[in-house]
């Protein structure tokens, strides 16, 4: 076993605090990765905050994770040391159902192993990026191409492929009309994401204090939703709404601005159901659907595409020793747009 350096939270209440945890010992088709930069998802709060669910303590967050690979197991064939690498959400899957063959391991019928908080193989709980090394399965761990700096990819392990996964599948591109609710840790990936695949890309959030921004990262478009018109305005316009807010929003109301056989996507994950008018559906043809992250070929497919438009997190690197700090920061909308940890300072 590795003894490394984390930060972990003790309770759903307490803050994180300085600990130390195991790694397993690096098997035949394992690698073991030096933690350069980890990024802090607002899935990390709710999670250690309980708002999916009870969690056994103590628990090391982190699912957006850049590093190097320092040893690989006697069988590995895809990594080598030196390589530069990144784990996202996930970090094993049962490799056997039909979701799992067709590279969508991200939605295993038997459950995909989550990067932290799920139970592990050897029936020990994972912990996450928020340390100095971890030990990942070798078909579980990506490259990040040269020309994307490790602290920028970070975040792409999970803000980038969540938002790529649905703009690749429901098709955005040149000649349609995306939309993407909110412009934060999510929201700023889906713009830029969406832009570079030539979609007519449109921004709605709250108020216009971020418009400056949002034009700057790719977007053609920018509403305020607190305006009325705005809703009467846009009605049936957009082929493919991608909603990244965590809070709860008028799904029927979104769903009038679609136009036909237009969709609407959720990969915001709020605490509360999200109530729906189903003639908001009907009448229009339209859909209301969810997306989670992306498989294993599909990330390593987006971060391919992100070193071939010059794409990265817009980010604020910060020490270990603020972590509490930037929670609370992001709570409070107060990140532009995603802090990532410099696990340099967790040594």
């Amino acid at each position: 076993m590795l003894t490394v350096n984390a930060y972990a939270a003790t309770s759903a209440t307490g803050p994180l605090v300085p600990t130390t945890i195991e790694r397993r010992d690096v098997g035949p088709h394992d690698v073991l990765i030096e933690i350069k930069y980890a990024g802090i998802c607002h899935s990390d709060i709710h999670t250690v905050r309980g708002d999916w669910g009870p969690q056994s303590y103590p628990l090391v967050p982190g699912h957006e994770i850049a590093g190097i690979v320092t040893e690989v197991g006697s069988s590995v064939t895809r990594h080598a040391v030196g390589d530069r690498v990144g784990v996202g959400c996930m970090v094993n899957s049962c490799g056997e159902c039909t979701n799992c063959c067709k590279g969508e391991e991200q939605y295993c019928l038997k459950g995909n192993t989550g990067t932290y908080g799920a139970v592990d193989r050897d029936g020990t709980t994972t912990q996450g990026g928020y340390s100095t090394h971890v030990v990942v399965t070798e078909d579980f761990v990506v490259t990040i191409p040269e020309g994307i700096e490790l602290d920028v990819a970070a975040p792409l392990l999970c803000a980038g492929i969540t938002t790529y996964s649905p703009l690749h599948h429901w098709g955005a591109g040149p000649g349609k009309k995306v939309a993407v609710v909110g412009l934060g840790g999510l929201g700023h990936m889906a713009v830029k994401i969406a832009h570079a695949m030539g979609a007519d890309v449109t921004v709605l959030s709250q108020s216009l204090k971020k418009q400056e921004d949002g034009l700057r990262l790719g977007a053609d478009h920018y509403y305020a939703t607190n305006e009325p018109e705005t809703f009467e305005q846009l009605a049936g316009t957009f082929d493919l709404i991608v909603n990244t807010v965590s809070a709860t929003i008028d799904i029927s109301a979104y769903l009038q601005l679609l136009a036909l056989d237009g969709a609407l996507v959720n990969v915001g994950a709020p605490a509360e159901p999200l109530p729906v008018n189903v003639f908001s559906l009907i009448l229009g043809r339209r859909s209301f659907a969810g997306s989670a992250i992306g498989g294993i070929g599909e990330t390593q497919e987006m971060l391919n595409f992100c070193a071939e438009h010059g794409l990265g997190a817009e980010i604020e690197v910060i020490p270990a020793e603020k972590i509490n700090d930037a929670y609370e920061r992001v709570l409070a909308a107060d990140v532009r747009y995603r802090f990532v940890i410099d696990a340099a300072t967790l040594r």
